[in-house]
């Protein structure tokens, strides 16, 4: 996967968040004017079921409502009807409760649904972002070991032009000029994390070594590398180019 296209993937996926926010922001303004009528309905109920109590029955007491009950005829037919009305009142109102019931479970469910995709999302874009981390880490790896595997004939040359100087040629202008460039590419090789791959007197390592011929040797035993013909280099513990060896037979 390209770097553009890993650009366009991320801002697929921030432009999905802002909208599910948005989204999320719209039906919680919803739900707090559901609450509101919802306060405003109770308080219509407490009203209607509050009991209404005249100031002079409350003056004239207990005994004497009693007293007065029997000639107030028209009003004792009148009170059914009023609680009939009463009553036709209260069941609106606990229909019209119920109904905003229903759409407060239904704005919760729509809630749990956004909460849940959201989470989904950032989950997503957590694993797409480690997943780029990555992906840019082994292309720049990939890219090191390119730029390194080109630089290692350049340092060959150096040894061989060096290794053929006499000893006055090597105190020459020149000669020590090639080899302050040739400390400094090896010192900047280093810091990179190239490493030479030690061959000669160790034992021979298929996953280091590459072995062209085999010798004779008194000074080894068999299976040791007696000489090395071009040197092998490691970059952060992988071999990038093994080292060409003479095995003791």
């Amino acid at each position: 996967m390209t770097y553009d296209a890993l650009c366009a993937q991320r801002m697929y996926h921030e432009s999905n968040m802002i909208r599910i926010r948005k989204g999320m922001r719209t039906v919680a303004e919803k739900e707090k004017n559901v609450t509101i009528s919802e306060e405003e309905l109770e308080e219509a109920v407490s009203a209607q079921t509050e009991p209404e109590c005249s100031e002079e029955e409350i003056e004239d007491g207990p005994g004497e409502s009693t007293k007065e009950a029997p000639e107030e005829t028209e009003e004792t037919k009148e009170a059914p009807e009023s609680g009939k009305a009463g009553k036709e009142k209260e069941k609106k109102v606990f229909g019209r409760k119920n109904k905003e019931d229903k759409k407060t479970e239904a704005l919760n469910e729509k809630i749990g649904e956004l909460e849940d995709k959201v989470k989904r999302q950032l989950a997503e874009f957590e694993n797409f972002r480690n997943r780029t981390e990555k992906e840019k880490a082994a292309m720049f790896e990939v890219g090191a070991k390119s730029v390194i595997e080109k630089m290692l004939p350049v340092v060959d040359n150096f040894e061989r032009g060096l290794s053929g100087l006499s000893e006055e040629e090597k105190e020459a202008p020149f000669a020590s000029g090639m080899q302050m460039i040739y400390k400094q590419l090896l010192t900047e090789l280093d810091n990179l994390g190239v490493k030479p791959i030690e061959a000669v007197g160790k034992e021979f390592d298929p996953g280091l070594h590459n072995a062209v011929m085999q010798v004779e040797s008194e000074e080894y035993e068999s299976g040791i590398v007696a000489q090395e013909m071009m040197k092998g280099y490691l970059y952060r513990d992988s071999v990038i180019r093994h080292s060409m060896v003479a095995v003791v037979s």
